[in-house]
């Protein structure tokens, strides 16, 4: 054995090591068995909505007329098969789709909604005489249960994936850069499910630097972009994913799809554009050539319509359930310490118009005063905000506020007077705004809001470069069915005060 061949092999030791030695099963077998899992719990959920539709709108049923029983199970017989089929067509078990993004669900909501309406279609052409009551009770609660369950799924593959199961183990052809940023990526994404198990380096010599190191783990340089089969072989990776394709041309390219359709391994390529997702990524073939296009980020139209529509009913329908509780802190705050019940903070909106952002004030009276002589302890992302995790300005009501985002609650009539959005950007500081250079300046294009990616993603324990990439990424992509998502995955992190301080 060669010194290079010694130093190569020394490195997928090191990077065994460095994962302790997790046994990384096999894409397709782990597949199979939850596709297999999600077939059996849509099944159940289907069954139990259909036959809660007809239990309730119908009640008991007289088995001692046989024809009843097959009026009665008839027509829910054939709404669950027809809706099993949908869920199929729709491909909502697609291994493209499920464990994680929103797609899934979108999926499952557009199958449904779209069985329904064929159903309401039906019967207006053919005169069906459908219960009303029946269909309106199946479609909300078996769409609650399918989502519920997909939702509970999750929790499944998180688990699994956090003790090294249930992932897809990639082999990364590209430069050394672009690998190092997906790889980066990846490791930093456990709930995706993508364990790096080796890479090739365009141009790569033997006997150079065997490995790179991404957050303390190394992992193997297996060749260079026409050693791929064999890395295969050598790291068992059952996805190819290429990050640069300037070195490997269209040609190798095409030849790599084929040398990789005889071994059945899935081959992904990066665009190369961060933080733009699916929906703005558009495949049109122009003169033989597959061309992505990159459509451009919708602010204007229906959708800010629809928007500002789900903000006001949103926010209206929030205070009003919420009104006890905000005459209770309020009674609170102004029996604890002096001052204001509300502090108002100038923030920066939409286009950088200033208003007054509300919130209940968790602090001393003069709390503004004293950040300069607490600056030295700011731990604030980037030093260009202030935060700090034992503020002594924060009072003992302010604090459990703080815990459990109950200060923000009051940001929802700016959201009334059309200030904020419930889900978008962080509010901004005119201070922070007079920093930004013309890339950051484009989380100004919506409006700020109560929550958002940064707040699922960390909160305060976020740094400021990664709190401006989701907020750029939320400005680029952001759609009702993700503003919906955040919105589910508050409330996880604020009943768990993650990042909150």
């Amino acid at each position: 054995m060669s010194i290079s061949d010694l130093d190569t092999a020394n490195s997928v030791v090191s990077w065994r090591d460095a994962r302790k030695m997790r046994r990384v099963t096999s894409r397709r077998e782990w597949e199979a068995h939850y596709t297999e899992g999600l077939r059996v719990t849509d099944t159940v959920v289907v069954l139990g909505a259909v036959t809660a539709a007809q239990v309730i709108r119908f009640g008991d049923i007289d088995f001692q007329q046989p024809w009843a029983i097959v009026s009665y199970f008839g027509v829910s017989a054939v709404l669950s098969v027809l809706w099993l089929t949908f869920l199929a067509i729709f491909r909502t078990r697609s291994p493209r789709v499920i464990g994680n993004g929103s797609e899934e669900y979108r999926r499952i909501v557009s199958a449904t909604f779209r069985l329904f309406g064929t159903i309401a279609i039906l019967s207006l052409l053919f005169r069906l005489d459908i219960a009303r009551l029946y269909l309106a009770i199946a479609l909300p609660v078996g769409l609650i249960g399918l989502l519920l369950s997909r939702w509970g799924w999750r929790k499944v593959v998180a688990r699994k994936r956090a003790r090294g199961g249930y992932q897809t183990s990639v082999l990364i052809v590209g430069s050394r850069s672009s690998a190092l940023s997906m790889a980066q990526s990846f490791e930093r994404s456990a709930a995706a499910g993508y364990s790096v198990v080796g890479v090739c380096l365009p141009n790569y010599e033997p006997g150079s630097d065997s490995s790179l190191t991404v957050d303390g783990v190394e992992i193997p340089v297996l060749g260079d972009e026409h050693s791929v089969v064999e890395a295969i072989e050598t790291s068992g990776a059952d996805t190819v994913a290429v990050t640069a394709t300037e070195h490997i041309g269209h040609r190798g390219l095409r030849k790599m799809v084929w040398d990789l359709e005889k071994k059945k391994v899935d081959l992904v390529v990066s665009p190369g554009v961060m933080d733009v997702a699916g929906p703005r990524l558009v495949m049109r073939p122009v003169a033989n050539f597959p061309l992505i296009h990159v459509e451009k980020p919708q602010y204007n139209g229906a959708k800010r319509f629809s928007k500002t529509a789900f903000d006001f009913l949103f926010a209206s329908t929030v205070l009003l359930m919420i009104s006890p509780i905000l005459i209770a802190l309020a009674v609170l705050i102004k029996l604890t310490s002096k001052g204001p019940v509300f502090y108002k903070s100038e923030r920066m909106g939409i286009e950088g118009k200033p208003f007054q952002m509300i919130k209940f004030r968790s602090m001393v009276q003069d709390a503004d005063k004293r950040v300069q002589e607490l600056a030295a302890q700011n731990e604030g992302a980037g030093g260009v905000l202030f935060k700090m995790r034992e503020d002594p300005r924060v009072t003992r009501v302010g604090k459990v506020m703080r815990k459990f985002s109950l200060d923000e609650l009051p940001q929802f009539v700016n959201v009334l007077k059309r200030e904020m959005s419930v889900v978008g950007p962080r509010p901004p500081l005119r201070s922070e705004v007079e920093t930004y250079n013309g890339e950051v300046r484009r989380r100004l294009l919506v409006k700020p809001g109560i929550t958002g990616l940064w707040q699922v993603s960390g909160r305060s324990d976020l740094s400021w470069e990664e709190s401006v990439r989701l907020d750029l990424s939320y400005v680029e992509n952001w759609s009702m069915t993700g503003d919906l998502l955040i919105i589910a995955k508050t409330a996880v992190a604020v009943l768990g005060s993650e990042g909150a301080y």
